[in-house]
């Protein structure tokens, strides 16, 4: 099995075998999320729609690490932490800020984006490109101060 699912449950398996509660713990919440995408729109999700799962489970835990550390709940927030290295473990490479840069430039070039109004459009050439490899939020903020210049 060389899809995203078969490697899911290879690592569950695995994590079995080594008493690694915590990362099967986070392993089974992804295999959780994606069954409930799975039924909810009665399909079967590939490898691309997988990392979407995945990339929006990354957003929700960097949202809750922001929030716990602002409320001093430092405890908290490393259990997200832990889960975050987790969750990367099964996406993509992750785009360094020089790639994120050019691709963003390319964008803005390649849709002839001149203002801020032009933003879905950039947004709508990066998303697909950027998806599980880089924080979409930090991007839309690059986007945005190319524009803005």
């Amino acid at each position: 099995m060389d899809t995203m699912q078969g490697r899911l449950k290879d690592e569950m398996k695995q994590a079995m075998r080594n008493r690694e509660k915590a990362r099967l713990g986070v392993i089974r919440l992804i295999m959780a999320a994606i069954k409930q995408k799975e039924v909810d729109e009665r399909i079967v999700l590939d490898d691309e729609q997988v990392i979407v799962v995945l990339d929006k489970m990354l957003k929700q835990r960097r949202e809750s690490i922001r929030q716990y550390r602002d409320a001093g709940r430092d405890e908290l927030a490393e259990i997200e932490e832990a889960e975050v290295i987790v969750i990367q473990d099964f996406l993509p490479q992750a785009l360094t800020e020089d790639e994120i840069s050019d691709m963003v430039q390319s964008a803005i070039a390649d849709c002839s984006a001149s203002s801020i109004k032009d933003m879905g459009k950039v947004m709508a050439i990066l998303k697909p490109a950027m998806q599980g490899r880089a924080d979409m939020a930090m991007v839309s903020t690059k986007i945005k101060v190319m524009l803005a210049v």
